[in-house]
């Protein structure tokens, strides 16, 4: 047996362990600890909570639902969203705010999710890539672009294009492909299809004029 392939073998866990079983391992780890700062106190149940320390029980407003979640002081928006949630639309790429395939809207507006804190968003709205499709199953003008113009190959950095496209479409509904390139270079595509995505740009703001 080479060397190459004993390393591969060790990388490999027997039982299939994962990088994301263990991310959710951890994660959970977090909230029963979180869950034992709550006492029992006359039959009620009393959040035991030291001076300035982060509440870390909150409620999300997040695709138009409010969601209550355990979140650590440290957590990353994205974090919270992929493995407290189950939303993954929301990619990690980078996890350094370079690559914008995480992105996301907060209050209409792009932001890196890997890169903002969770307790950042209390109060505030998040939209995702699965908050975008309507009730009756209509597409956003975006995603329609997205199938007819096929403007993605391993479409990894989709998602976080897409939401850039949603608040640059409802910024600017005539935008042009230069102003669409240029609003849309925070967002990296690995397979350098650059063309077809602002072909779909173009297209998204097209169809958004219509609607």
């Amino acid at each position: 047996m080479g060397d190459v392939e004993q390393i591969q073998q060790e990388a490999t866990a027997p039982d299939g362990f994962s990088r994301r079983s263990f991310i959710k391992g951890v994660i959970a780890t977090g909230a029963s600890v979180s869950a034992s700062s709550y006492v029992f106190r006359d039959g009620a149940v009393v959040r035991a909570q030291a001076p300035g320390s982060v509440e870390r029980l909150v409620t999300l407003t997040v695709n138009g639902q409010q969601r209550r979640v355990d979140v650590l002081p440290q957590e990353t928006l994205a974090t919270t969203l992929r493995y407290k949630l189950g939303l993954t639309g929301t990619k990690i790429g980078c996890d350094r705010s370079e690559c914008g395939a995480c992105t996301v809207l907060v209050e209409g507006v792009p932001h890196y999710s890997c890169s903002m804190l969770t307790h950042q968003v209390r109060g505030r709205t998040v939209q995702t890539i699965e908050g975008l499709e309507a009730a009756d199953g209509t597409l956003h003008p975006v995603q329609q672009a997205v199938v007819e113009e096929q403007g993605f190959q391993c479409a990894f950095c989709m998602p976080g294009f897409v939401m850039n496209m949603v608040a640059l479409v409802a910024a600017n509904p005539t935008a042009t492909r230069a102003e669409a390139a240029q609003y849309l270079s925070g967002n990296l595509c690995r397979c350098a299809d650059y063309n077809k995505i602002l072909n779909v740009a173009e297209r998204a703001a097209e169809l958004s004029r219509r609607s």
